[in-house]
């Protein structure tokens, strides 16, 4: 696809996109107007003392790893909760922080933090912190006489240490200031006993702390209280609606090019070239009005852009046949309702219009429009000429009040059309009406449904398509033009009807002026609201 083809599509399915971003876009607002803002803070533990010791081991943060999983468990259990909950005074509505509050394990590391998100950035702080402090009472083991008593031996060392070691400085200081060998061993003796006593107080020390399950890796410790958060979390509700109103705009312009994809009817030239390999010989646009009578637009106003349209189809035809005149031209189109009556009256008047003689023959004898169309009588026409035993159009032939103009009407309808269009009769008749007028234009049943059309077809000079502009299949036109080949057709193009001036393509020039209604036929430009503004002008009008 070109740009102006994606392009045409926007602008065809503007009011799906205008549509569904504004949907999307209020149902986002709805959603959020009452939904009040979110705060986020989070309490920082650290498991274990392995970072405090001048060696830390990599057993020590392996297993505080470890634990960080059985502590994140423990956050959302009900003990921690309904405690959480009794401190803060809601114990009630213990169940409900379920929903607030997670953990975040920060990886390779010994640290734990405690999130929550609370609707009050205060509260949000106290359930962080509490939280903590919860899991720290829960991890802390219980006082006990025994360790109680173990505190106080363990207490007592350390001051036995110092002494010790005050001491060994003071033997040291003598040490050097001794003269004889005995005084020296004695006071080095004394110096290794002291030592010996103060490793001993160390070793009872360290077992005292791990029977106290100090100085371990099982301990968790606060190293960041929860702060205020200041701003709520997520993203904000103008934020919010932006955001749906571009996926619902996304959306609606995916589901536009689907639907174009999925639509295989004709819309523009380039759609008849691919599918049947034909040229588009005119572009006529929807006309108003539902009697058949004020479709001749060509006679009803031969100033507007359909009648200038209907004469550059003229020119096309005959340009599309140089080597030999057009005398006669089948009329028909793949299916039903498709314009081709339309059609075939106003090409007829344009080219009276020029000063040939014209004969319009109505030989769709199933379902006939030209005697509607021109208000003349359908008692009398080509049925009972192909009836009489000699040949006789015109008897038949009826004016029409344009000059140059004439219709023979379909008649009474036959219960055999196909055999009548196909006699020898019906070749004599088309080379007799050849003889009367300078060109000879029959309107045909559509191609699918019945064979009369290529059963006509094959008696005229040439056969012209009607495409219903955004009705017609590609596969319909596509299978028209091939039954039509089978026979020998002479195929002259196709002519899209009720053609929009967005798909017009080339065409695009007649539908974009108008006439003044002066009387003067002067020529005006007609401006879209688009047009109006100069860089979308050009964006649209490309």
């Amino acid at each position: 696809m070109e740009l102006r083809q994606y392009v045409a599509v926007l602008r065809k399915w503007w009011w799906l996109i205008l549509l569904s971003t504004a949907v999307a876009a209020f149902f986002s607002w709805l959603a959020v107007k009452d939904r009040p803002a979110i705060y986020q803070t989070h309490t920082t533990l650290m498991i274990g003392q392995a970072i405090e010791q001048p060696d830390p081991n990599y057993a020590d943060f392996y297993t505080s790893e470890r634990l960080a999983q059985t502590y994140s468990e423990l956050v959302t259990r009900e003990p921690i909760l309904r405690g959480t909950a009794g401190a803060l005074g809601f114990e009630e509505q213990w169940a409900s922080l379920r929903g607030q509050i997670g953990v975040n394990l920060v990886a390779g590391t010994q640290l734990m933090e405690i999130q929550v998100t609370d609707t009050s950035p205060q509260r949000a702080k106290l359930i962080a912190d509490e939280v903590a402090r919860q899991l720290i009472d829960l991890v802390k083991p219980d006082e006990t006489p025994e360790r109680e008593f173990i505190k106080a031996q363990a207490a007592g060392i350390p001051p036995k240490i110092e002494a010790a070691q005050e001491e060994i400085r003071q033997l040291e200081t003598e040490l050097r200031d001794a003269f004889s060998a005995r005084q020296i061993q004695d006071t080095q003796g004394q110096i290794n006993t002291l030592q010996n006593q103060i490793n001993t107080w160390q070793t009872t020390f360290a077992q005292y702390q791990l029977l106290l399950g100090e100085n371990g890796v099982n301990v968790l410790e606060v190293i960041e209280e929860a702060p205020l958060p200041a701003t709520p979390v997520g993203s904000s509700g103008k934020m919010q609606v932006l955001l749906a109103a571009a996926i619902g705009m996304v959306l609606a312009v995916g589901a536009a090019f689907l639907l174009e994809y999925l639509d295989d009817t004709l819309k523009s030239p380039e759609d008849v070239a691919q599918a049947t390999g034909l040229t588009t010989v005119g572009a006529i646009a929807r006309m108003t009005g539902n009697d058949p009578s004020e479709k001749l637009i060509a006679v009803r106003h031969p100033k507007s852009p359909i009648s200038e349209a209907y004469r550059v189809m003229r020119t096309n035809l005959q340009f599309s046949a140089l080597d030999r005149p057009l005398k006669s031209i089948v009329v028909t189109s793949p299916n039903p309702m498709e314009g081709k009556s339309t059609t075939m009256a106003n090409l007829g008047v344009v080219v009276a219009q020029t000063g040939k003689s014209v004969i319009l023959v109505d030989s769709d004898l199933r379902r006939p429009m030209i005697h509607k169309i021109f208000q003349v009588s359908n008692k009398d026409g080509l049925t009972n000429v192909l009836l009489q035993d000699e040949l006789v159009p015109d008897d038949h032939l009826q004016e029409t009040g344009i000059p140059n103009l004439r219709v023979l009407t379909s008649g009474p309808l036959p219960p055999n059309p196909s055999e009548l269009l196909g006699s020898q009769k019906m070749e004599r008749l088309v080379e007799q009406l050849e003889m009367e007028a300078d060109i000879v234009i029959f309107d045909t049943p559509p191609a699918l449904p019945v064979t009369d059309a290529a059963v006509l077809a094959v008696q005229a000079d040439g056969v012209l398509i009607v495409a219903d502009a955004g009705k017609t299949r590609r596969a319909a036109a596509r299978q028209a033009v091939e039954n039509l080949q089978k026979v020998g057709a002479s195929l002259l193009g196709v002519a899209m009807n009720r053609l929009s001036p967005r798909g017009a393509g080339g065409y695009n020039y007649y539908y974009q002026y108008y006439y003044s209604g002066d009387g003067k036929g002067r020529l005006q430009r007609g401006k879209r609201w688009y047009q109006r503004l100069p860089l979308i002008g050009r964006l649209f009008t490309s």
